[in-house]
């Protein structure tokens, strides 16, 4: 295959970024996306020119490193992580935009990389349940209904990659957050702090620059592991029991 590869280049946080023309030759269907962008590198270098920085970790989908805007799309054209997109989902010829998160509160910190540390602030502000060491009970005589139990942990596959956030027109991370709530507040271990928890996360949500839901759909549509929207109405649902009861 032969792309023409269109990336985003940016020095550093303060620098002005442009968006760089690159022909690539040769590239094989079955490599992935990030795959791609390492022949990419490998070929900048041996130019002397200065390889494209981006994130990645495992590779495997699973820690969320890898988010890239791919054509006007988060992680690309397939539901799946950046890591796992293939090249056998575009063609021969075609034209690919590389961009990083756009979001405030994801600043750019060099060409594809951003800083993604507002979400590390906001699990936090409250994302964690209080045990005592030494004195947790053993799991299984802690009775948890199914339906309960499946909906925290589909709310806790969320790797917290933010392309909820890249697909949101208002750079809102409530999808994110209403999975975070969602997976703790479903659990028996995760009702003492609920109250205080969606409060403190929800303030710091909005202190770190996030925009507003608005009920558009985009982040669901765009989440690599299919977090449903309804998790946005169980934070709403929380945070409006956690404020009548004065917290």
């Amino acid at each position: 295959m032969n792309l023409t590869l269109k990336i985003w280049r940016q020095a550093g946080p303060r620098a002005k970024g442009e968006m760089v023309t690159y022909p690539v030759t040769d590239i094989s269907p079955d490599m992935s996306f990030l795959e791609m962008l390492d022949v990419l590198n490998e070929q900048l270098t041996a130019r002397g020119e200065e390889p494209i920085a981006f994130d990645s970790d495992c590779r495997e989908g699973i820690c969320g490193m890898c988010g890239l805007m791919i054509s006007g799309k988060a992680h690309g054209p397939e539901v799946t992580t950046t890591c796992q997109l293939h090249m056998r989902s575009f063609s021969d010829g075609d034209e690919i935009t590389v961009e990083p998160w756009r979001a405030d509160a994801f600043p750019v910190i060099k060409d594809l990389v951003v800083d993604r540390e507002a979400f590390d602030r906001i699990i936090q502000a409250g994302g964690f349940i209080s045990a005592n060491t030494g004195a947790a009970p053993e799991a299984h005589s802690v009775p948890v209904p199914k339906p309960k139990a499946d909906r925290s942990f589909m709310a806790a596959a969320c790797i917290g990659c933010g392309a909820c956030v890249a697909a949101c027109p208002n750079a809102s991370g409530m999808l994110f957050l209403g999975a975070k709530i969602t997976h703790l507040g479903e659990l028996p271990q995760g009702q003492p702090e609920r109250d205080a928890r969606v409060v403190a996360m929800v303030n710091q949500h909005d202190h770190e620059g996030f925009g507003g839901c608005t009920n558009i759909g985009e982040c669901s549509l765009a989440c690599p592991k299919e977090i449903p929207q309804d998790v946005i109405n169980q934070l709403n649902l929380d945070l409006r029991r956690a404020l009548t009861h004065g917290h």
